[in-house]
């Protein structure tokens, strides 16, 4: 198994978010503006509906804050 594979393997075991539904969203990333309150809203609602989880309006101005803001750590490990 490559590398990435194992990745993808780790994070759909995680969060149950197969493959291609993370190269989905890595794509409307890459294509999306990511500095714009819509794109990064229907990003984070669309992870929302993937994993199953519910996000406050009030958590969600949070992430997209600290998007805006260049608050999100860099470190991947911290997510798994």
């Amino acid at each position: 198994m490559e590398l990435n594979d194992e990745l993808f393997a780790k994070v759909e075991k995680k969060t149950k978010v197969n493959k291609e539904s993370i190269i989905n969203i890595a794509n409307k990333l890459n294509e999306g503006n990511m500095k714009d309150k819509a794109t990064l809203s229907g990003i984070i609602q669309e992870l929302a509906h993937l994993t199953g989880k519910n996000v406050s309006q009030e958590k969600e101005d949070k992430i997209i804050d600290m998007i805006l803001h260049d608050k999100v750590p860099t470190n991947v490990d911290k997510f798994f």
